[in-house]
């Protein structure tokens, strides 16, 4: 499945523990996303376009109202790096 590269490193980072917040505006709908390491950083790729996308493949998914997380397709299809955990 081809990933570009803004996604590879959103779920790289959600791969390694990251997670993504977000907030609903009054219909419901997500209107904005911050992607976070396990470290407590901030990633400037994840938009809304790449969270879209990444929600629509189904590589990652939310729990009971929790943070966005990579979900097993999502797992499987990241593509290894050397400090991918």
């Amino acid at each position: 499945m081809n990933i570009s590269k803004n996604e590879q490193r959103v779920l790289h980072a959600l791969a390694q523990g990251g997670r993504i917040l977000y907030e609903r505006g009054p219909n419901g709908r997500v209107t904005e996303v911050q992607c976070y390491t396990r470290e407590g950083y901030m990633l400037e790729n994840c938009t809304l376009d790449v969270f879209a996308k990444l929600r629509r493949k189904r590589f990652i998914e939310s729990l009971n109202s929790s943070p966005y997380r990579i979900s097993e397709k999502g797992r499987r299809n990241v593509r290894a790096q050397l400090d991918n955990r």
